[in-house]
């Protein structure tokens, strides 16, 4: 079934709808944000997401377009999220920096999350949400609200930016 179908659903009323937009979309939804702010995070921010879907979900405009839109949740939410960490004062206790996703520990890419964690904001968002996310180029622009022409200049500077900081690293191209 279509995303577009069970938007319209949704509208109706029909929970089960709702239920398999949430089942269809939750794993790249916590993911793009577990990306974005790290594993510990990405529960509290993803259930956010999905309340703001709910609330917002009778003012979307084109039904076909809702990955686009909840990508644009998700960024809010994101941005919301790391203002709040920004405005506070950085105290990670020894415990803090030594707990990290397991599953990253053990994934082969361990390099390359960690290369991109590192990135600034506007450059890993653009790589997670067009390698990660499989998203167009149209899509990103639409979810970063910036022009296409500067989402593949983005795209372009993380990538040069990640493989610098994966050489520095050590890791061959």
């Amino acid at each position: 079934m279509t995303d577009e179908l069970l938007v319209v659903r949704c509208r109706l009323g029909e929970r089960e709808a709702f239920a398999e937009l949430v089942r269809a979309w939750h794993d790249p939804v916590w993911n793009y944000v577990r990306r974005m702010l790290g594993p510990a995070q990405a529960d509290d921010v993803a259930q956010e997401v999905w309340v703001a879907v709910v609330r917002g979900l009778p003012r979307l405009r084109e039904p076909g377009r809702f990955a686009p839109w909840l990508f644009t949740i998700a960024r809010r939410a994101v941005a919301d999220r790391l203002r709040e960490e920004y405005a506070r004062p950085e105290v990670l206790t020894e415990e803090e920096r030594a707990t990290g996703d397991p599953a990253d520990a053990l994934a082969d890419r361990a390099g390359l999350l960690a290369g991109l964690s590192e990135l600034p904001v506007r450059e890993r968002e653009i790589l997670v949400l067009f390698y990660l996310h499989d998203l167009s180029l149209e899509d990103c622009a639409q979810i970063c609200a910036v022009p296409v022409g500067t989402v593949k200049s983005r795209l372009s500077r993380a990538r040069r930016m990640l493989r610098d900081r994966l050489t520095e690293k050590g890791y061959r191209e």
